[in-house]
């Protein structure tokens, strides 16, 4: 009898993968049933952008890294694709895991190219905005995927909308919950403990008064008019406005010589603890992140998402959030968006993001079909009606 392959690579590259998968990656890593492997492909690499989130989420460090680093998205991708598919063909595993919509992601062309099965965790998010890198990645790896773990139903109604069959995807909530009740909710008195007088003194900002920013999206950052009037929009905040910006960001502001209204304080990237304090001692965040603006909706603390298109669209259907494109501040004026983001600080809402679980399902599900070998969905049929016509005999009546 053949002996079942118990291993599953686990393909994570950037800052909010360590958060988003932290808790799946305890469950599969304490499984006797699963032979984990985590490569980290080192899209991000600095200390305060990967090392100081294995600390504080106790994520166990990576069993392989790849540095596959570069300039350019095209670098990146070339250097992952190239650096995984030999490592991913040496280890066979049953399956190779990638999570979300980074170039970490496009990883999943070389498990395609050694005939690896794949699964997609974040799978069927879409903006259709199809200027965004993100949203030609997620579509390539959703398309790829033998197994989809979808966050919302939603979301999978996207994806067979588009022709992914409905029989690969699993809907199992968010996993953004997950980590908020592990290790913010359920260490409440911790992170009380961490927000003290010399906390934000030391931060030079007054608890419960100044705002939090983020800003790392190149449809903001590449172009000079839409970071300028980020900066125009978080001076018209009036209060002091905290803005740990990705090194990308700081390089844009230097080039493109934009000064730093005096409201502002900007620092390098921080780590998750101090985010976390940060955000919900806040009276708000201005972001172009798709993980701040779930973690403040969970945490209900209010958001302006500084996007044209979002993939999550549900914070503006429970009201927690204020859309701001800056690319058109003719439609998006900033005294109107401040008057409807104002009104939001205090109020409540319901999440709308999951139960908490996700993770849990993951795993179960994941692990099952790791004992069962049922990842290798694409080869079996079940999920192709149409290939019966496609493998079917020539019809041909044989000669002699």
């Amino acid at each position: 009898m053949t002996e079942m392959n118990s291993t599953l690579a686990v393909v994570l590259g950037i800052r909010p993968d360590v958060i988003r998968a932290s808790v799946l990656l305890e469950l599969l890593h304490t499984s006797p049933d699963c032979e984990l492997r985590f490569i980290w492909t080192g899209q991000h690499y600095s200390d305060n952008l990967k090392d100081v989130f294995f600390r504080e989420l106790k994520v166990r460090p990576p069993d392989i890294e790849l540095h596959a680093g570069g300039e350019t998205d095209a670098e990146i991708t070339a250097n992952v694709i190239s650096r995984l598919a030999p490592l991913l063909d040496t280890l066979r595993p049953a399956a190779a895991v990638f999570l979300g919509d980074t170039n970490t992601v496009m990883g999943c062309l070389a498990a395609a190219q050694l005939n690896i099965p794949i699964v997609h965790v974040e799978g069927c998010m879409r903006s259709y905005d199809w200027r965004m890198p993100e949203e030609k990645y997620r579509t390539i790896i959703d398309h790829l995927s033998d197994v989809i773990y979808a966050y919302l139903e939603a979301y999978k109604e996207q994806g067979v909308a588009e022709g992914l069959d409905p029989a690969s995807i699993v809907t199992v909530g968010n996993p953004i919950v997950d980590v908020l009740e592990r290790y913010y909710f359920d260490r409440k008195r911790y992170f009380d403990s961490l927000a003290s007088e010399a906390f934000f003194a030391a931060r030079e900002v007054p608890r419960g008064c100044f705002y939090l920013m983020t800003c790392h999206r190149r449809e903001n950052v590449q172009e000079r008019d839409s970071l300028g009037n980020i900066l125009l929009l978080a001076e018209a905040l009036g209060d002091k406005v905290y803005f740990p910006a990705s090194y990308r960001t700081q390089r844009a502001l230097k080039e493109e010589r934009l000064t730093l209204p005096g409201n502002v304080i900007l620092t390098d990237p921080i780590g998750y603890e101090e985010f976390l304090v940060l955000l919900t001692n806040s009276r708000g965040v201005l972001t172009d992140s798709g993980t701040v603006v779930e973690e403040a909706c969970v945490l209900q603390i209010p958001s302006i998402q500084m996007r044209k298109s979002t993939e999550r669209p549900e914070v503006y259907d429970v009201g927690c959030s204020v859309k701001f494109d800056p690319s058109n501040p003719e439609r998006y004026p900033i005294p109107t968006i401040l008057a409807k983001f104002r009104p939001l600080e205090g109020r409540r809402w319901a999440n709308p993001l999951g139960d908490g679980k996700a993770s849990q399902r993951i795993a179960r599900d994941l692990l099952t079909r790791l004992k069962q070998g049922q990842l290798d969905c694409r080869r079996t049929g079940r999920l192709q009606p149409r290939m019966k016509r496609s493998f079917r005999e020539d019809g041909l009546p044989e000669v002699g």
